[in-house]
C-alpha cells in the first residue's frame, strides 16, 4: 500500500484536528503517524501526517479546503522519490557524497542531472552515468549564465535543486523561479561569517568550533530558512586551511541531513525559518 503525507499550515483556531481527522476517517484513510505544532506567536498551525489507504488526492484536499481556514495550505503528495538537479564548482566531497548516497538508497531522490561552472568534476559524476552540463560563466553577465543554467533546470522539471558547493550568488531572478525549492550548504554555522572565505575569518577569530549550515536560497545572502546545522572543535594549532579540510566533512554530513528531510516532506518554511517534524 503506497503511504500519502499530508501537510497542513494555517491560521490556529480551536477544532482543527478534530475537523482535519475527520475528513481523513469518512475518506477511510488510516493516520499512520501524525505530529502537530502551533506556533504562539503567530498563532499559526502546522501538521504533518502519513497516511495509509486509497487516496483521492483531490477530493480529500477539496473536502479538507473547506472545513480549514480559507488560507490554509494543503499538499498531499505519495511517498516517492524527489527529482533533484545539482549545481557544482570545483569541490568535490559534498557532490561525491551525495552520488554515492543516491546510488545505494541512501538518499530518497532521483539526481537527472548536474550543472557546473566548470568542467573539473564532469569525469566523477559521468561515472555514475548522470547527465553533466557544463555551462562557462565566462565572458558571461551573471544574469546571462543563470539564465542559461536555469533553462537547463527547467527542462528536467526538478522538485529541488541543490547547490554542492557551488561558489556562485544566484542573481534574483533565478531565485524567484524556484520559490523554497533550492538547497545550499554554506561552510559556516550561520548566521556567523557569511559571505566569502568563512573559514579564514574563523580563523582570524580564533574560534573554537566551526560548522556548516544548510539553507534554503532567498534574495538575502546566505540568510535564507534554515534547515539543519551542525559543528567541530577545533583550537589554535589549525590554520585556515586546515580548518576548511575539517569542515568539509560537516558540510557533507549537514547536507546530507537537510536534504533527507526536506526529501521526507518533513519541513515547511514559515516567514525565515523553517518548522521540521
Amino acid at each position: 500500500m503506497l503511504i500519502h503525507t499530508l501537510l497542513i499550515h494555517c491560521p490556529d483556531r480551536k477544532g482543527l484536528i478534530f475537523q482535519i481527522t475527520n475528513v481523513l476517517f469518512n475518506n477511510n484513510l488510516n493516520i499512520i503517524s501524525n505530529g502537530e505544532f502551533v506556533d504562539k506567536e503567530n498563532n499559526h498551525f502546522f501538521m504533518r501526517a502519513e497516511l495509509s489507504g486509497e487516496v483521492d488526492a483531490e477530493k480529500v484536499c477539496r473536502e479538507l479546503q473547506v472545513v480549514l481556514p480559507a488560507e490554509a495550505g494543503i499538499a498531499l503528495e505519495p511517498h516517492q522519490k524527489k527529482d533533484i538537479v545539482i549545481l557544482v564548482t570545483k569541490e568535490h566531497h559534498c557532490i561525491g557524497d551525495l552520488l554515492l548516497r543516491v546510488k545505494y538508497n541512501d538518499l530518497n531522490a532521483n539526481i537527472l542531472a548536474v550543472i557546473g561552472n566548470y568542467d573539473l568534476l564532469q569525469p566523477l559524476v559521468e561515472q555514475f552515468d548522470v547527465p553533466f552540463h557544463f555551462i562557462s560563466h565566462e565572458h558571461k553577465t551573471r544574469q546571462e549564465h543563470d539564465a542559461e543554467i536555469a533553462q537547463t533546470i527547467q527542462s528536467y522539471n526538478p522538485d529541488y535543486i541543490v547547490l554542492a558547493k557551488y561558489m556562485r550568488v544566484l542573481n534574483p531572478d533565478f531565485v524567484t523561479l524556484f520559490p523554497n525549492r533550492i538547497i545550499n550548504i554554506h561552510h559556516s554555522f550561520l548566521p556567523a561569517f557569511i559571505g566569502a572565505n568563512p573559514y579564514r575569518q574563523a580563523y582570524e577569530r580564533g574560534v573554537k568550533i566551526i560548522g556548516a549550515t544548510a539553507h534554503f536560497v532567498n534574495n538575502d545572502l546566505d540568510e535564507g530558512p534554515i534547515i539543519a546545522q551542525n559543528v567541530i572543535q577545533v583550537n589554535h594549532t589549525q590554520n585556515a586551511k586546515d580548518m576548511a579540510q575539517s569542515g568539509r566533512d560537516v558540510e557533507k554530513i549537514v547536507l546530507a541531513q537537510a536534504l533527507k528531510l526536506v526529501f521526507a516532506d518533513k519541513v515547511f518554511v514559515s516567514n525565515n525559518k523553517t518548522i521540521i517534524f
